[in-house]
């Protein structure tokens, strides 16, 4: 089947990545399939973040179908183009059509991509993780495929003005090991070894990059604990309580 519209929005999103001279390092792509169903996992920090997760699935020659939130797809640009994309819609109060959705394509060989954060984390440090993620690979009898991006946050993000000049921002984005789903474990001790191995490729990443923050106002993109001024999930947790 023809991906009329996919493609030359991959083609748009490179020439876009181009005007703007990101510097994208990306490692590990070799650990997604080449061919049969995945589910690949990753960290959520930006509104950008399944562009820069779908070309990492590129030199596999795979193209990710993302579960993005019900809204994006009502959305009169957006819409059409996730639809054309074959992304799957999510319904928060009605998931189980999504779910079941999401495990006929991998059933059918697709690769399907995660945020099982569920929302983007305004710390830019790893929110705890549904589970849905491993029951789908655990269904569906696929690998889980970690991974994980760093220096997104400064292009897009929650509460922040979009940066899309020619701005030379480094994006650092880290692929690991498949993590098996066996149907004999609880998808609860799947999802926190999912979520351990998530946490080391963004370290990994974090460590890797190459910039660190210019002055005291641009330390909003690094999080409290590597020195930066982004709310911990504590101050976060204490302002939604209000």
């Amino acid at each position: 089947m023809a991906e009329l519209v996919y493609r030359p929005v991959i083609g748009f999103a490179r020439t876009m990545f181009k005007v703007w001279d990101l510097r994208i390092d990306c490692r590990g792509s070799e650990n997604i399939p080449r061919s049969g169903g995945a589910v690949l996992v990753s960290n959520h920090i930006s509104y950008l973040d399944f562009i820069f997760n779908g070309l990492a699935a590129l030199p596999q020659k795979r193209l990710v179908r993302f579960m993005a939130k019900e809204s994006v797809f009502r959305h009169r640009i957006s819409g059409p183009l996730m639809r054309a994309m074959k992304h799957i819609p999510v319904d928060r109060a009605q998931g189980e059509a999504a779910y079941a959705h999401a495990l006929d394509s991998l059933r059918s060989g697709e690769v399907i991509g995660v945020f099982p954060e569920a929302t983007i984390s305004e710390s830019f440090t790893l929110k705890s993780f549904k589970s849905g993620a491993a029951r789908l690979a655990q269904e569906a009898g696929v690998p889980l495929v970690p991974m994980a991006l760093w220096g997104t946050q400064r292009l897009w993000t929650k509460g922040h003005p979009r940066n899309f000049g020619r701005s030379h921002t480094p994006v650092t984005i880290r692929v690991g090991e498949p993590v098996e789903a066996p149907r004999d474990q609880y998808a609860g001790a799947i999802t926190r070894r999912l979520r351990e191995r998530v946490q080391e490729l963004l370290e990994a990443a974090q460590r890797a990059y190459p910039v660190r923050p210019k002055d005291p106002e641009d330390t909003w993109w690094m999080p409290a604990h590597l020195g930066g001024t982004a709310p911990t999930p504590e101050e976060l947790r204490t302002a939604g309580a209000h």
